[in-house]
């Protein structure tokens, strides 16, 4: 698990888990429907992106984004049923 405090931590994960799977920039903007430009500005600059471009690459690259409440240990518990809006 990683925990990220800065901004520029999020892109720095986004690719080494894009580069540990093996996906060239091109694979990540092919099955986005981005330009590959999108994606190298998407992991060197992840901290002005989209929330749903974030969460887009995550399913991409088999990552769950968590929140925890600061100060707390971070704990693995079972997902809870979707919230429909």
């Amino acid at each position: 698990m990683t925990i990220i405090r800065i901004p520029d931590q999020l892109g720095t994960v986004l690719r080494a888990t894009r580069l540990q799977r093996k996906l060239t920039q091109a694979d990540v903007a092919r099955q986005m429907g981005v330009t590959v430009q999108a994606v190298s500005k998407l992991e060197s600059n992840a901290g002005r992106a989209s929330f749903e471009r974030i969460h887009r690459l995550c399913l991409l690259l088999g990552l769950e984004l968590s929140l925890i409440a600061k100060g707390q240990s971070p704990h693995i518990a079972e997902p809870s049923p979707p919230v429909e809006w």
